[in-house]
């Protein structure tokens, strides 16, 4: 498995959420709403999750092996990195929304 392209959106005024993210996978599949977050020992990335009627949050998508975990990790975080350093120039998601302009 390779990631083919991260894509991320920083976040401004928020004090734990630091930004979107975007990934795909092999070219064919697409995985939005990876969540780039200040936690208390640093950045870490999130996985998309839905809020379920108990108040949880359940993942809707996530790696089932740590290595897994860490490769998106380390993709996500070096494009933020990036990101913060040369921004690009595209509009803000509006309160979190999913990129309209991907498939």
């Amino acid at each position: 498995m390779e990631i083919t392209e991260v894509r991320v959106f920083p976040v401004a005024n928020e004090e734990r959420l630091k930004a979107y993210a975007t990934i795909t996978v092999d070219n064919v599949f697409l995985i939005r709403d990876l969540r780039v977050i200040n936690g208390n020992t640093g950045l870490f990335v999130a996985m998309p999750s839905r809020k379920m009627k108990d108040g949880t949050f359940k993942d809707i998508a996530h790696p089932l092996n740590s290595d897994t975990r860490q490769m998106i990790e380390k993709k996500v975080l070096a494009e933020y990195e990036r990101e913060l350093a040369n921004p690009t120039k595209r509009p803000e998601r509006p309160d979190g929304a999913a990129d309209a302009s991907q498939g």
